[in-house]
């Protein structure tokens, strides 16, 4: 009897054990533990560069004025910009887009039929008379080649807009190129509302 007593006592005591190997941590969920892993990254994910199509003029572009000397009219341009002289004028580049001013005598007042001569039909966009700080102008808007670049060779379609002012048997072309797509539309009214005739 004593001896049942002892095995019973030890079966027991046995089950008691092996109950007691349950732990509380199993009974939690397994999604709770995935998510306090560490992911060994930290540090935020760079943000992207932003950067401007190619022929965007900067919008902190300082404007200065030029005057050619003999000629009546003041047009401001980018600071900065190379310049070329020309007999009447001068021409303006910085990487993929050039501004150009020259006079002409003329015995009329240009027209929108008369810009158009010398554009292929084809390559024109719009042709308009618009008002400008300066007076009015005929404008053409129209595509063409670049010049090659000097190093490369590459030329690129170019939007062009040409100003055509008039005053006084004299016609001041002003002309704006840049890459198609970039968006010049601020830069080139800040020049072509700048352009003005002067006294001299």
């Amino acid at each position: 009897m004593k001896v049942r007593r002892s095995v019973m006592a030890l079966v027991m005591a046995g089950l008691a054990a092996g109950c007691s190997t349950v732990t509380p941590a199993q009974t939690q969920p397994q999604s709770q533990t995935h998510a306090q892993a560490p992911t060994g990254n930290d540090t935020p994910a760079p943000q992207p560069t932003e950067s401007n199509p190619p022929g965007d003029i900067p919008d902190d572009t300082v404007f200065v004025a030029y005057r050619h000397p003999g000629q009546p009219y003041e047009v401001k341009v980018p600071e900065g910009w190379a310049r070329t002289d020309l007999p009447t004028g001068a021409s303006f580049t910085d990487k993929l887009n050039s501004i150009r001013i020259e006079t002409r005598p003329t015995a009329s007042a240009p027209t929108e039929a008369s810009v158009r001569s010398g554009v292929p039909s084809s390559n024109i966009r719009t042709v308009d008379t618009v008002a400008r700080k300066g007076g009015k102008a005929v404008r053409i808007v129209y595509r063409a080649g670049s010049s090659p670049d000097p190093v490369t060779g590459k030329v690129v379609k170019d939007e062009v807009e040409r100003y055509a002012f008039y005053r006084s048997g004299r016609e001041a072309i002003l002309t704006l190129s840049g890459p198609v797509g970039a968006d010049n539309v601020d830069p080139w009214r800040t020049v072509s509302d700048s352009f003005h005739w002067t006294t001299s």
